[in-house]
């Protein structure tokens, strides 16, 4: 039980790492604009698998989100999670530096699409509620 706690508290501590290291130090146009959504710890330290999410290069070039998936945004998410994953062993040279643990833990980037999802269940509820809203008048 004591190391579940632990688990989780280098996870997170890795989540905010990655996050910051991604962003200031990583100097690749694939990976474009990313956000660390969570990071899951294998119970030895040794594995970590971080969720990202990524605004698309075409959305973020133009400076506005499309409401429907396109699939040049899938496309560039494919490309980010590949150049994240390319630059894992950078990434963990840099986050063994910070972390104050034995062994850093080998890290495998995955995109993380809850994010896309509930934007798409917010629509619905969105649109059956001005359905209900036109029903009733």
């Amino acid at each position: 039980m004591a190391n579940h706690g632990r688990a989780q508290r280098v996870a997170d501590q890795i989540q905010r790492d990655i996050a910051a290291l991604i962003q200031f130090e990583v100097d690749d146009p694939r990976i474009g604009i990313v956000s660390v959504t969570g990071v899951d710890v294998s119970a030895d330290l040794a594995h970590a698998k971080v969720y990202v999410t990524s605004l698309g290069q075409a959305e973020a070039a133009q400076g506005q989100y499309q409401r429907e998936p396109s699939e040049a945004a899938e496309r560039a998410s494919r490309e980010s999670t590949a150049a994240l994953n390319g630059a894992a062993g950078y990434l963990r040279g840099l986050l063994a530096r910070r972390l104050q643990l034995r062994v850093a833990p080998k890290l495998r980037f995955q995109y993380d699409a809850s994010v896309e999802r509930g934007r798409q269940l917010d629509e619905l509820i969105d649109s059956a509620l001005a359905a209900d809203r036109e029903r009733l008048l």
